[in-house]
């Protein structure tokens, strides 16, 4: 039987588990990528320090991810202990840190994980193309731009677009694809930032005495969403773990009401009669002893409270009480799509099938993020690719 011709089109995450886990002795395997090396994305989210997956439970895991029912069968199929076995098998192993998340082993840099999967890929013959970037169909034949002008018409067997949405253009996440897709007759959506900073219109003479310093162990709420974690406030407004995980939420009040409303909670460890309590008891301290000593409030926490009451507001308990268990900020806007670590658009859910194939173009797949899904930081996001990666190669290893 002679071998099918395989053309993946894009070079991240989900592209190099695809071209790892393919049958080599059925399929030719071919990654057109844009750039003139792979994973730029996946090299850049390393600088931060090096976040593959997350540690918990599947039950918990599948919980992240916006809409679950989606992403849920993927995982099921690669679980993030499967990443992590998968990983120690290529020589790349891992531990799991203070926050659940997982790390490569100490010492082991991000271009070193990439250069054991890239290992893989070369024992499995997969052939990559740099400098081309795809430009829709002529008839059945895909086409290709390479960097110094030429355009190059493919014929394959299968296809697999993997071509990452719309942040960090830098890297090669452009998003400018959607249009060859709509000319098929494929809905898309339109890209939105996700796990971004937010805008806060700041007192500019306030804002001085805060930027840059972070809100810890506090908790987040927007809608029906909240989240324990820790956020920095900035001259534009607020971003962090904290606020990340609100994304959805807070996308869905932006887009409809141009606006959204987040609380904090600056002590969720206490109740609100616990706080007013220890005002009640405080004898001869002050409102801002209590605060710094019996609440252990930070000096930032102290100043948004000043900020949000009077003078006379802030020196009755009550009102300072309950500031401390729901701070309101107001967002007025994302920041711009290309700062945001991940957006949310892209190919409409409803175009695909179960196996991430296209309903209206037999033998092409569509996988990782230029599919509409969103889930936090922490892991989740190159998990979720990894996973739609492993799923669709094992699927296509079955067919032949």
């Amino acid at each position: 039987m002679s071998k099918q011709n395989i053309t993946i089109i894009g070079g991240g995450p989900a592209s190099l588990m695809l071209a790892c886990s393919l049958d080599a002795s059925k399929y030719k395997v071919s990654i057109y990528e844009k750039n003139t090396a792979l994973a730029r994305k996946f090299l850049v989210a390393g600088k931060g320090g090096f976040n593959l997956t997350h540690s918990e439970n599947l039950e918990q895991f599948v919980n992240r991810y916006h809409p679950k029912q989606f992403i849920e069968p993927f995982l099921n199929h690669f679980s993030n202990d499967d990443f992590r076995d998968w990983l120690k098998s290529i020589g790349i192993e891992t531990y799991v840190g203070t926050s659940k998340r997982v790390f490569p082993a100490k010492g082991i840099k991000p271009i070193e994980v990439l250069n054991a999967i890239e290992s893989v890929m070369k024992k499995n013959n997969v052939s990559i193309y740099y400098n081309h970037e795809w430009k829709g169909w002529s008839n059945e034949q895909l086409i290709f731009q390479t960097s110094n002008n030429q355009i190059v018409n493919i014929t394959t067997d299968s296809v697999v677009f993997a071509m990452g949405g719309a942040s960090w253009k830098v890297t090669g996440s452009a998003g400018n694809w959607r249009s060859y897709f709509e000319e098929k007759g494929i809905q898309t959506n339109p890209f939105h930032p996700s796990n971004c900073a937010y805008k806060v219109n700041w007192n500019h003479e306030f804002i001085k005495h805060i930027s840059g310093h972070a809100l810890k162990n506090c908790e987040f709420y927007c809608g029906t969403m909240h989240k324990k974690g820790e956020a920095v406030l900035t001259d534009f407004g607020i971003e962090g773990s904290g606020v990340y995980a609100l994304s959805k939420e807070i996308r869905e009040h932006l887009i409809l009401n141009k606006k959204a409303e987040l609380f904090i909670d600056f002590k969720p460890e206490l109740s609100l009669e616990e706080i007013q309590n220890r005002f009640e008891n405080r004898g001869k301290l002050s409102i801002k002893d209590v605060l710094d000593k019996k609440l252990n409030l930070s000096t930032t926490q102290i100043h948004l409270l000043k900020s949000q009451t009077t003078k006379e507001g802030y020196n009755q308990p009550e009102v300072i009480s309950k500031l401390i268990k729901k701070y309101p900020l107001l967002i007025t806007d994302f920041a711009p799509i290309d700062e945001a670590i991940s957006t949310v658009g892209g190919i409409d859910l409803t175009e695909l099938n179960n196996d991430l194939e296209l309903k209206k173009l037999p033998n092409y797949y569509c996988m990782g993020e230029m599919l509409d899904w969103d889930a936090p930081t922490g892991g989740y996001l190159l998990q979720a690719c990894f996973s739609m990666g492993k799923f669709v190669a094992d699927m296509l290893n079955q067919k032949l």
